[in-house]
């Protein structure tokens, strides 16, 4: 079988290899990958920005589906058919997070999603709602579940409340959705117009050029009355945080889910004290959360945004156009030729 591996860093370095075929042992499940969606983690993952220390080779990305194509002894949640996608934590089922369920994430701490055939754990696999594309079904499992925990889970977001996003991207766009879903007013930023005008298309009741207003996040008090939104969905990091902090009304919350724009900067966290906002951090969410999602999803028939979709050979252009930003939504690889197993 075909699949990515990443044995040196650097996009031009992902080689596309010819591996064993894969089987199930015993607990495990066999999926044919139908397909793959790129999250920002991926692309950092390539160039050995996220883990300079990751044990290689190893295949990338978190978020894939596929169909079921064999179970290894004691196999009972699935059976051979079933279209799963991987949970992105293979050991963390529910409950509270700690440092020993978040060890088997896919495409990082364990080989991902990025290859023909995939051997996951039968705790690890998903369902997917029935009315989604292969491309919409991949892209849930690290920036759906990523923004379901952060305003739903942890964020206990209510009717009526203001959320601001930031950006176009995939967790920007589907906490859009959420938010809408939730009966929520949701304010997003981007540098594009065009970009804005789609994600007032999605439900989104206002949008704000931060190249127009770099000082965006006094843009978005004057569309609450000075008050400030009850939730942020961070997803700059260092660059953006100070303006989100300024953004966001006393005693609301801020979701720390991203670093777009780095990691070196100023924070200075007196407001946190002064105005009793809480930081959050948000690292995808549990299994639990993903099928609590999953319900959600097909109960409204919620459909995710797919941007682009690039052939499997051509992952590494798939990355590229990634990590250009000019995307609105998810970009996708579609696995085909995936011969059925003998």
């Amino acid at each position: 079988m075909r699949a990515y591996e990443i044995r040196e860093f650097g996009l031009d370095a992902l080689a596309l290899v010819e591996r064993p075929e894969a089987a199930p042992g015993p607990g495990e499940v066999l999926v044919r990958v139908r397909a793959v969606s790129l999250n920002y983690r991926d692309l950092l993952l390539v160039k050995g920005a996220y883990n300079p220390k990751l044990r290689r080779p190893m295949v990338p990305c978190s978020d894939g589906v596929g169909e079921v194509a064999a179970v290894g002894e004691g196999v009972t949640r699935v059976r051979p058919g079933d279209r799963v996608c991987g949970a992105f934590f293979q050991d963390w089922i529910d409950g509270a997070i700690s440092e020993a369920k978040t060890r088997a994430a896919l495409g990082g701490g364990v080989d991902g999603m990025l290859a023909e055939y995939v051997v996951l754990r039968e705790q690890g696999v998903v369902p997917v709602p029935a009315h989604l594309t292969d491309e919409e079904a991949a892209a849930l499992p690290c920036a759906a579940v990523t923004a379901w925990n952060a305003l739903m889970e942890q964020g206990a977001l209510r009717p009526g409340e203001t959320v601001l996003l930031q950006g176009t991207g995939g967790v920007s766009l589907f906490a859009l959705q959420f938010a809408v879903l939730a009966g929520a007013r949701a304010i997003i930023t981007s540098s594009s117009d065009e970009k804005l005008e789609r994600a007032r298309q999605l439900g989104a009741a206002a949008g704000i050029n931060y190249r127009i207003r770099p000082d965006w996040d006094e843009a978005v008090r004057e569309l609450v009355v000075k008050v400030g939104v009850d939730h942020v969905v961070e997803v700059g990091g260092a660059g953006t945080l100070p303006r989100s902090l300024k953004a966001v009304r006393t005693g609301g919350t801020v979701s720390l889910i991203g670093v777009l724009s780095g990691t070196a900067g100023e924070f200075n966290p007196l407001p946190l004290l002064m105005r009793q906002i809480r930081l959050q951090g948000i690292y995808v969410g549990s299994r639990a959360m993903f099928e609590r999602m999953n319900e959600a999803i097909a109960q409204h028939g919620l459909r995710p945004v797919i941007d682009r979709v690039f052939p499997f050979e051509e992952a590494r252009e798939a990355l590229r156009y990634l990590e250009s930003g000019k995307h609105f939504g998810k970009v996708c690889i579609r696995v085909a030729g995936a011969a059925p197993l003998a």
